[in-house]
């Protein structure tokens, strides 16, 4: 069975929509997820650009403002509700890794 789309989001997904939380253009949200991440996640302007397309024609987002090239987006309430669903999916690994990591599976 084929997987859908956005049924997990990889880490450069989930911070963008993180970042989208308060409008935000390209740059900003590259610099954005740069500092959160520690330089841990960097996400490049193809990759970020592609994703924010991506994410519009899913509805996850929204153009808030054009000004000549520079766009600004926001997140919608779709986007903000897969952003929440993925945060529990991750917080649920998170609680497997505790209950089982080092136990009965090591």
């Amino acid at each position: 069975m084929a997987r859908e789309k956005f049924q997990t989001l990889t880490e450069q997904m989930f911070y963008i929509l993180l970042c989208l939380q308060r409008e935000q253009c390209g740059a900003d949200i590259m610099e954005r997820v740069r500092r959160m991440t520690g330089d841990r996640v960097v996400i490049g302007p193809g990759t970020l650009y592609s994703l924010l397309e991506s994410f519009s024609e899913e509805g996850f987002i929204r153009e808030t403002k054009c000004e000549g090239r520079k766009r600004s987006y926001v997140i919608t309430a779709k986007g903000r509700e897969r952003l929440e669903q993925e945060t529990e999916r991750l917080r649920r690994q998170v609680e497997d890794y505790v209950r089982f990591g080092e136990g009965e599976f090591a």
